[in-house]
């Protein structure tokens, strides 16, 4: 198991905890930041891997980077690849 979790230790970057994220994960729906290169079926057996429980469906998701100004100085937000899992109805995941 150890190995399975070393495998897929580079495509779940961190779960994605916003109010919208919150929202829905009461549906079972749960949101993940993951790796720009990752593919639905990555983020599966990560999933599988981590917290032993089958996604019923994965969505992914990519938000663009922006330009910014803050201070009077021009920057970049980063852009950000998701998805969204969808659990089976009674499967959860532990995220604290």
């Amino acid at each position: 198991m150890e190995n399975l979790k070393s495998k897929y230790a580079n495509i779940l970057l961190r779960p994605r905890i916003t109010e919208k994220a919150s929202a829905i994960t009461e549906k079972g729906i749960y949101t993940f930041e993951v790796a720009g290169t990752a593919t639905k079926k990555d983020v599966s057996a990560a999933v599988r891997a981590y917290f032993e429980v089958t996604p019923r469906k994965v969505t992914m998701v990519r938000n663009p980077a922006k330009r910014v100004i803050v201070r009077g100085k021009r920057g970049v937000k980063p852009g950000v690849k998701k998805a969204y899992v969808y659990l089976k109805e009674g499967d959860k995941i532990n995220l604290s």
